[in-house]
This record gives C-alpha cells, structure tokens and sequence, in this order.
C-alpha cells in the first residue's frame, strides 16, 4: 500500500501532465479550428499553419517532462516504489503545479494567439513569421514554469 506522501507525488505528477495536457490540447485545437478554414479556401497555406497550430502543443510535452521526472525520482519507472514522507509528498505535488496551471493557461492563450497568426497568414502570407514569433511570446511563460516545477522537483531530498 502506498503511503500517503507516494500517493501526493503521483498526484503532483498527474496535475502537471494533466493540466498542462489539457492546455495544449484546447490551444491546438482552437488554432487547428482557424486552420481547416483556411486551408480550405487554400490548401497552399497548410505548411504555414501547420507551424503555427503545432505551437500551443508544447505545453503538454512540458507537463509529461516533469510528471516523468516525479514518477522516475519516487521510483515508479523501475518498480521500486519510494514510502515518501508527507512533507516529500507534498513538496512533489507543490512542484507540479506551476507547469500544470501555466502549461494550462498558456497553452489556451496561445492557441488563441496562434489563430490570429493564422488569420493573418490568410490575408498576408508574407507575415507568418511575424504570426510565429506573436505565437511564440506566449511560450515564454510555459518555459518560466517549466523551469520553477524542475527546479522544484529537483529540491526534493530523498
């Protein structure tokens, strides 16, 4: 049986590929919805936007990559299953929130973001790159909590 403190980590590591998962997938699907209009009144443009609606799927690898990181760190990969302390528990959970909430939001936003490029990509196709570093501005905030969640992650003592 697992202690409760095992039980907090794998939930810290559901909340971060969770949530974060959740966000990419709303954000790829609103850019992906501005996408299939486009691309049917132009099937020329389906490279351009393609780059634009893959933007917002970050998140959820960002998510999965510090879930991973939890579940290999309390032994879950190899079977050998950590008895955590509920302080350690706790931390590991308090570690995969930043991700999951700003991977979560992010990639909402920049999934958004992503379908004005796209707009603007059908009326200026010159301007995609402008569309891509627009889109990409949003990422800067899924990567800060990226980087919090490891180095929480990291600050766990076992």
């Amino acid at each position: 049986m697992l202690s409760l403190g095992t039980a907090l980590a794998f939930f810290g590591a559901a909340i971060a590929a969770g949530l974060a998962g959740i966000g990419s997938a709303m954000g790829v699907g609103i850019a992906g919805q501005a996408a299939s209009g486009v691309v049917s009144e132009d099937p020329d443009k389906f490279g351009s936007v393609l780059v634009l609606q893959a933007l917002p799927g970050t998140q959820g690898i960002y998510g999965l990559l510090i879930a991973f990181i939890i579940v290999l760190n309390i032994g879950a990969i190899d079977g050998n299953i950590k008895d955590l302390t509920l302080f350690q528990g706790l931390s590991l959970l308090a570690a995969g929130i930043p991700i999951g909430i700003g991977g979560l939001m992010s990639g909402i936003y920049q999934g958004k973001v992503a379908a004005s490029g796209i707009y603007l990509t059908a009326k200026r196709p010159e301007e995609v790159g402008k569309g891509i570093i627009l889109t990409a501005m949003v990422e800067t905030y899924a990567v800060l909590s990226l980087l919090i969640s490891f180095i929480m992650v990291n600050g766990v003592k076992f």
